[in-house]
């Protein structure tokens, strides 16, 4: 196998185990916040994180079998935030002092996105096969409307959270 194809097996390794570190923590947050609608949302958050690991293991084997990418595997349709719903119900404004975990949760999210996204658009920038290419950059969408929506919830909460815990320098 080429230095390229063993740069971009390697790649795919660390993509799957990122993948799975996203699915326990989307598990684990799901599990403990309080907001029904939060839970709903960090459950399929953890769901697509799986659907990811499991597309490029696919494309893993395919480059390791036959040295190209599967063109027939599909990564599918986002299901859990891309729309820019809301990750949490209406009801955590009314608690949002004590909305700890939530808030936390929402911020190591938008790392956990943030990074990945900039790994796929990086891989897609490299690749020097289009087929690979479209994949990286498909997957950094992904994560693109992940970060995208975590982010907004979390704009949208900061304020208030920050004044009622005395944080706020106003």
């Amino acid at each position: 196998m080429s230095e390229v194809g063993k740069q971009l097996l390697e790649a795919l390794r660390r993509a799957i185990a990122a993948e799975h570190e996203g699915y326990g923590f989307y598990l684990m947050a799901a599990r403990s916040t309080q907001d029904e609608q939060g839970r709903t949302v960090f459950q399929a958050l953890a769901e697509e994180e799986l659907q990811h690991a499991a597309y490029l293991k696919a494309q893993y084997r395919s480059l390791a079998e036959t040295g190209r990418v599967d063109g027939q595997v599909q990564l599918g349709r986002p299901l859990a935030v891309a729309s820019g719903g809301a990750i949490f119900s209406t009801a955590l404004r009314a608690r949002i002092g004590d909305a700890h975990f939530e808030m936390s949760a929402l911020g190591v999210g938008v790392h956990l996105e943030q990074s990945a996204m900039e790994f796929y658009r990086a891989q897609a920038q490299q690749a020097a096969d289009p087929a690979v290419r479209r994949f990286f950059q498909e997957l950094a969408e992904w994560e693109r409307g992940h970060h995208e929506a975590l982010l907004a919830q979390q704009r949208a909460l900061q304020d208030d959270y920050w004044s009622k815990n005395g944080f706020a320098p106003f």
